[in-house]
Order: C-alpha cells, then sequence, then structure tokens
C-alpha cells in the first residue's frame, strides 16, 4: 500500500504516561533522531517529583514535549499537534492543551474500567464520541508490543515494559525519523543484558512496520532539516552545557576543576555529568550535605582551584553563610543555583525565577556578587565560562541563575572551536608586593579590578590570615576599627560596581527604531518573548525586545535603554523581582507580567500581553 507523505514546516509532538511508561527516554530518544535529521528543535519534559506515583492518576502522569522545525524555533511550542496517550490519566491530564484537529493516539489496551475510574471517566471518551474535535487514532500499543515479543523469554510484564519503545518506532515511522541511532542506543544501553535489547529493539521496530503496514495512518509526514549555520551540532540540555561550559572554563582559566555538590533536583545532572569527565583533571565532591558541598569548593578556590558548587533554592539557603565568607575572604567561587517552584521543597521538578532577590540578598550584612542567568539550554555553556571569568578576574563569588525549564530542556547547538573561547586564565600572587619588598599585603588591590591578589597556601614568604571576621585594609589583619569596616564594605561593592564596565551594553532589538514598547527579559523567559515578538511583528505591530544577561551589575547602559521607551513591560516567572530592583533604580514604571505555574511562559500568551500593552498607549 502506497501511502502519501505530506510536507510539514513544524510538528509539536507530547508524548504522556505514567512516570513508569519511559515517557522521558521515549522523548529523549525521539530528539536524538530528530537531532540527526538535522531539525531544529526545542522540548520541554515535565515529570512528578515523586519516584513512582500513583499509577494511573492525574498526580502520576509524565510527559515529554518535542516541538521541531525547518527553520529557527525558539520554544518547546504552545499546544502539540499530536498526543501520544499511554492510559487515561495521561489523555485526561493534556487533552486541555491539544487544539481542535490535533492527533491523538491512544493505547487502548490501557482504558480498562479500573483505570478510567481512577480520573473520573464514567465511560471510555474513546467510545462516547467526546473526542470528535479531534482526530482519534486508537492503537492497541500494549497487546500489539507483547505479541511482536512473543518469540522472547520474556515474562508478559516485562514485555509490556517496552510498549514506549512500540510507540517511539511508530511515531518515527509517521514522522520519517532515523532508527539507526535509536538501534545503537539500544544495544549500548543493554548490552550486559542482550536479550532485553534485542526485545527493545524488536518493539521499535514493530511500531515502524505497524505505522507502515495499518490503514490506520494513511499519511506519513516530512519536516526537513533546517537551514543553520555551518559548523557541527549536537542535541544538548541545559545542564549538560553548563557541564561542559565548566569543564572549557576550566581549560581556558589553566585552572583544576574541583565540584563540591549535593544531590538536588533539578541540578543533579551536572554532578552526574562532570563525573564522567576525570581525564580533565575535574574532581567532583559528592558531600553529605549542601554546606558541606559549598565548603568543600570554597576550600578548593583558597587552594587554587576552580571553586563550584550546584544546587536549587532550598540549598542555596543553606549554602548562604559560607557564600558570604567567599564574599569577605574575596575568593573566586561559582555558586550554580538551578531554580525550582518553591518555597521551601515547593514543587522540585517545575521551574520558576524565584531566587532572584535571594541571589542579591540573601546573606547578611553588605555581601554583593555578580549575578549570570543564561537565557536558553545551550547558553548555559556560555554562561557558565563568563561566570568564571568575572569569579576568577574579580576575585569573587559569581552567582548563577538557571532554571528547571532551561536545565531538562534540550536544543541543537553548534560545538565552538577552542580558538573560539576566550582566555581567562590568571595569575597567582608569587612574591611580596608591599613597599618594603619583603612584606605580602593580602588585600592590596589591583587598580583596575579592586581585585587582591590570590596566593596560593604554601607558597614561601606569602603566608597570610584568612576568615570570616573582617581584615584590615590592605594586611588583611582583623580589624574591628569602626571606619576602617565602613572603607572595605565601599570598596567590595565598588570592586562589583566595576564589572559593569567589564561587560557587554543592553543590546536593544528594535528593527526600525521607532517602537515605543520594549520588551524586557531575564533568564529563561527568552525564548517565549522572542517568540510573541515575532508573532506581533508578522501582524503588523512595533515592538522592541532585550534581554538581560548580566543581572548584577547591571550593564551600564540599562537606565538610559529603559528611559527610551514608552512602556516597558518585563514578564517574569515570580511575583515581579528584577522589576522590583528595576522600579526601585532607575524610577521607572515597570509593567510587570506575572505567572507563577511552574510552566514556562507560552508564546501565545504574551503576544496577547504585549498587544494589550500596544493598544493602550
Amino acid at each position: 500500500m502506497t501511502k502519501q507523505v505530506q510536507q510539514l514546516d513544524r510538528v509539536i509532538i507530547r508524548f504522556a504516561g505514567d512516570s513508569g511508561d519511559g515517557m522521558q527516554l521515549t522523548g529523549d530518544r525521539f530528539t536524538s533522531g530528530t537531532a540527526e535529521f538535522g531539525n531544529d528543535l526545542s522540548t520541554l519534559p515535565n515529570f512528578p517529583a515523586e519516584i513512582r506515583a500513583p499509577a494511573g492518576t492525574l498526580p502520576g502522569v509524565s510527559s515529554f514535549q518535542l516541538h521541531f522545525a525547518d527553520h529557527d524555533i525558539l520554544t518547546p511550542g504552545d499546544a502539540p499537534n499530536v498526543l501520544v496517550a499511554m492510559n487515561p490519566a495521561a489523555l485526561k491530564a493534556n487533552l486541555g492543551d491539544l487544539p481542535r484537529g490535533a492527533d491523538i493516539i491512544a493505547n487502548t489496551d490501557e482504558f480498562t474500567k479500573r483505570n478510567l475510574q481512577k480520573v473520573g471517566y464514567d465511560v471510555s471518551p474513546l467510545e462516547d464520541d467526546s473526542l470528535a474535535e479531534w482526530r482519534l487514532h486508537p492503537v492497541p500499543l500494549t497487546s500489539l508490543t507483547v505479541k511482536a515479543l512473543e518469540g522472547f523469554d520474556l515474562s508478559k510484564k516485562d514485555a509490556e515494559r517496552s510498549k514506549n519503545m512500540f510507540a517511539l518506532g511508530l511515531l518515527s515511522w509517521l514522522y520519517h525519523r532515523p532508527t539507526e541511532t535509536t538501534i545503537k542506543f539500544l544495544e549500548t544501553k543493554f548490552a550486559k543484558r542482550p536479550d532485553i535489547a534485542k526485545a527493545n529493539i524488536a518493539a521499535f521496530q514493530a511500531g515502524w512496520n505497524y505505522g507502515e503496514t495499518t490503514e490506520s495512518f494513511s499519511v506519513s509526514y516530512e519536516v526537513k532539516p533546517a537551514q543553520l549555520p555551518p559548523g557541527v551540532y549536537r542535541n544538548i540540555s541545559g545542564n549538560q552545557a553548563l557541564a561542559y561550559g565548566l569543564i572549557a572554563a576550566s581549560v581556558q582559566s589553566k585552572l583544576p576543576l574541583f565540584l563540591g555538590s549535593y544531590p538536588i533536583t533539578p541540578a543533579s545532572d551536572i554532578l552526574h555529568e562532570l563525573s564522567r569527565h576525570k581525564r580533565f583533571g575535574i574532581r567532583t565532591f559528592q558531600a553529605e550535605d549542601e554546606i558541606a558541598g559549598v565548603g568543600a569548593a570554597l576550600g578548593a578556590a583558597f587552594g587554587g582551584a576552580l571553586g563550584v558548587t550546584t544546587t536549587s533554592g532550598p540549598g542555596v539557603a543553606l549554602k548562604a553563610e559560607t557564600v558570604g565568607l567567599a564574599v569577605t575572604t574575596e575568593l573566586p567561587l561559582i555558586v550554580v543555583d538551578v531554580q525550582r517552584a518553591g518555597p521551601s521543597t515547593g514543587m522540585p521538578t517545575k521551574t520558576e525565577q524565584t531566587d532572584l532577590l535571594m541571589a542579591m540578598y540573601g546573606r547578611n550584612g553588605e555581601s554583593p556578587l555578580p549575578i549570570v542567568a543564561p537565557s536558553t539550554p545551550s547558553d548555559c555553556f556560555d554562561a557558565a565560562i563568563e561566570a568564571a571569568r568575572l569569579a576568577v578576574k574579580y576575585r569573587t563569588p559569581v552567582m548563577l541563575l538557571s532554571d528547571g525549564y532551561l536545565a531538562n530542556g534540550s536544543e541543537p547547538w553548534r560545538v565552538p572551536g577552542s580558538a573560539e573561547l576566550p582566555d581567562i586564565s590568571t595569575e597567582f600572587a608569587s612574591a611580596p608586593n608591599g613597599e618594603d619588598g619583603v612584606t605580602f599585603l593580602p588585600f592590596r588591590r589591583d587598580p583596575e579590578t579592586l581585585a587582591r591578589p590570590w596566593a596560593i597556601p604554601g607558597t614561601a614568604g606569602l603566608e597570610h590570615r584568612i576568615g570570616g571576621i573582617e581584615k584590615a585594609d590592605g594586611t588583611g589583619n582583623i580589624s574591628y576599627d569602626p571606619n576602617n569596616h565602613d572603607k572595605m564594605v565601599r570598596l567590595r561593592q565598588a570592586k562589583i560596581d566595576g564589572i559593569a564596565q567589564d561587560i557587554p551594553p543592553l543590546d536593544v532589538d528594535d528593527p526600525d527604531g521607532d517602537a515605543r514598547v520594549l520588551v524586557l527579559g531575564w533568564g529563561s523567559t527568552y525564548g517565549p518573548i522572542a517568540a510573541a515578538v515575532r508573532r506581533i511583528r508578522r501582524a503588523g505591530g512595533k515592538v522592541a525586545q532585550a534581554h538581560l544577561r548580566h543581572l548584577n551589575p547591571l550593564p551600564a547602559n540599562t537606565g538610559e535603554v529603559l528611559r527610551a521607551y514608552d512602556k516597558v513591560l518585563l514578564p517574569e516567572i515570580n511575583l515581579g523581582q528584577l522589576a522590583l530592583l528595576l522600579r526601585a533604580r532607575f524610577l521607572v514604571d515597570i509593567i510587570s507580567y506575572n505567572r507563577v505555574r511552574g510552566l514556562p511562559f507560552k508564546a501565545e500568551e504574551l503576544a496577547g500581553v504585549i498587544q494589550d500593552v500596544i493598544d493602550s498607549e
């Protein structure tokens, strides 16, 4: 049977099922095939925090959304064109996001009376015409998988576990995805259990063959590769990119990298990734708690290493005292905060931007530090290098604010050549710096950066006092002198303020230069904001966009940019934290748009908000 092939410019697919159905793995493998094919893509994994949430219930639904296209895209998409629902809970939890006419591939085997009752269905929605607005494709995924694996020495339960690979095979056929990558992955993943590898491969191939032969799908779809700038590309998540950025920073600074960390969602993958790269001289230490992790990292910095600690919001709270110690000892330290929904334990697997004020002020005393925020998953690589540059050059702890959306999401990344990376090497103090030629002054400052010398412990003649009690200017001796304390507080602040002259000015995208509304953002809101701005401009609207990477200090021209527009709209996944800071500093009436749902903004949502602001002019 010859089937029609339809060309599409983009597709949004969402895989949804129980936490144990392997939806994250299925989505990840489909993403890998899509990246290999050459499409631009963006992903949104979404899963419960519980290790195994109650099976068949709404709280237990795990999903993975992938947006891929033949052109440049910025977000995982607002609404899926295709939903793969492995059970009634997955259907009910995601149906509200489906636009009319979208495809639903439903695993009919799981629509049992018991599973329907768990989520409040009196009758199966597959049979009562309640899904008439959508294109329903009922497929007995579980039983087809079991039948395909009849020749394997597997129990029925073990065979059923491969139904996600059957679904992956079906979708790979439906969208012409390459199969070799998935087959090789399964062979590698189950290398020690070749029987399981063969069974999963058989299920995957059975799904492909089902799509090819069944009459349920008379059309398959093709999305051509995107025209991306030349280079070597790979698909990368934010946590992977951040880990690679830290490795690159270690190489470019010529400093050994030490990570002191305690596992916490959603930052743990950085620890996992760095632990695989010992060949680069990376040392990873899984500490017994958050405080020990940052203490070890600061100790490594004192000893001449590039000290890093990774965590999320609750861990930042615990690390605060030691970060303050890093401020007063003026040692380079990178603190990575992969933000998640709070307060307290909150929603560990959901995203937010709610730690900005804690990063700014969440320590006792006047303890300023630079804050850097990446804007996309791949940008986490560059942001990590920038954080290391500032930490080493200015002898200061630096807070890097990623978040769950960036950490778990992925996109194509052009792998840079080593010549493209900045040289951020530094020199350790090697000789006395006092006027007499024999005295070492540990707090004598570089006149340009106000950074103090970095002396490796044990260097002859450079012995000096270290600790949290206030230091005397220059000598570093303990001092309770009021005027000295005032001077040291102002020097530490001036050092951070001076970084504004060492970072790029705030760039504004205003094509015609006559927009009256500016949309400002920071961190992971970049994609939805940029996509929304594109929509407004395509409709003939005029709007400018700017995005902040450096949040402390702000770029030197920030105030000038804000005052150049009649209205400034600032969407944040918090209750207006950056807006509060900008209003206080620049006396500009920022228009806040705030949603705190544990999810990224949708481009359509922001486009409506932007249009409302434009119309109110």
